[in-house]
């Protein structure tokens, strides 16, 4: 939602956007203080919504939702939008939401369900978050709409992909966990397939970076990883135009952004077909797919791209070429534009409503 506002800023023609934050400052992570802060920050919320929609200007809110406590603080601001007529979209970004849903007891499942009817329209990440949450919640299907994710085109410039010299270079971008699949990516580069082979590895990203380090020395390649840590956009350019391979062996996602960032640079993208990771990598094409937690299977992804340097200039080219296609953000923006508009132009949207967007 960061790179669509940077996309509509300047512009004149459609909808304006205003930021309203229901959760407050990030780094306070779970701690007592934040409950304090939270509360704070939804009653402030609930106030713009409420100013809002007795506003001079017609409007409507989009609002993204992920599971645990985005899911609690958006069933109580979207009671208030629904009790001062406030129409919205939902905007769902959970690597699996239906299985957030299942884990609640039927109060809390009846509260999400209605939040979720009551949505003008809602947008998932991919086909397979369509079909789960209009079978668990009853919704027509039309109510559903996918938008894939999408980033900025990083290489405006540069028609063709360039590729890097020296060692084979293959780079993680996420947060460090199990979930990731960090722990099997490294024990591929452990293997004695890749041992024998040269290259190295950027591990790029925050979580607990100590754990994996040390599991780097227990498997003797901490020579050949490196753990940088999170890293700004500019840095993730950089490694980016460094790498040949960007490789994301999860176990569940929604869309990941990594994924999209890779196939933006031209990185040759080894994933798994999680979430809707099947509906942008087509295999052989634009990537290679690899069943979840099968280090073999990694192990062997890995090898052929160093073995086949025409194979991976190709997945390269077409992960660009697919990037091009379908993701860049610019595309992105204009089809969230137009239907934000068509949704300010229905008729129920009567004077007085308001426009507010929380990323």
């Amino acid at each position: 939602m960061g790179y669509f506002l940077q996309t509509r800023r300047g512009k004149q023609e459609g909808a304006s956007y205003r930021i309203v934050d229901s959760r407050g400052p990030w780094f306070l992570g779970a701690s007592p203080l934040h409950v304090g802060f939270a509360g704070c920050y939804l009653a402030i919320a609930s106030l713009k919504l409420l100013a809002a929609r007795f506003g001079s200007a017609p409007c409507i809110a989009h609002v993204n939702i992920t599971g645990r406590g985005s899911t609690v603080r958006k069933v109580i601001l979207l009671y208030v939008a629904r009790l001062i007529g406030m129409r919205y979209i939902l905007h769902v970004h959970d690597y699996d939401y239906a299985a957030e849903y299942c884990r609640h007891g039927a109060l809390v499942k009846s509260l999400i369900a209605t939040t979720f009817r009551c949505a003008t329209k809602i947008l998932v990440l991919g086909v397979r978050d369509q079909g789960a949450l209009t079978r668990l919640l009853e919704l027509p299907q039309d109510q559903v709409t996918v938008l894939h994710n999408a980033v900025p085109d990083p290489l405006p410039d540069f028609p063709k992909v360039r590729y890097s010299e020296g060692p084979f270079h293959f780079l993680f971008l996420g947060r460090l966990s199990a979930r990731k699949g960090v722990p099997e990516l490294l024990r591929a580069l452990a293997s004695p397939e890749l041992r024998s082979r040269q290259w190295r590895a950027t591990v790029a990203g925050d979580g607990p970076i100590d754990e994996f380090r040390r599991l780097t020395n227990d498997f003797g390649i901490s020579e050949r990883v490196n753990f940088p840590g999170w890293l700004d956009q500019s840095r993730v350019g950089a490694l980016c135009s460094d790498a040949d391979v960007l490789v994301l062996p999860s176990h569940a996602e929604g869309l990941a952004m990594a994924v999209l960032e890779g196939l933006s640079h031209g990185l040759a993208v080894i994933t798994t077909p999680v979430g809707a990771h099947s509906e942008v990598i087509e295999p052989e094409v634009s990537g290679i797919l690899v069943p979840p937690g099968d280090v073999e299977a990694l192990t062997g992804a890995l090898v052929r791209l160093i073995e086949d340097k025409n194979l991976c200039q190709r997945l390269r080219a077409g992960a660009r070429s697919r990037f091009l296609e379908k993701f860049d953000v610019r595309a992105y923006a204009e089809r969230l534009g137009q239907l934000h508009m068509r949704l300010l132009s229905d008729p129920r949207n009567v004077r007085g409503i308001g426009m507010e967007q929380r990323r």
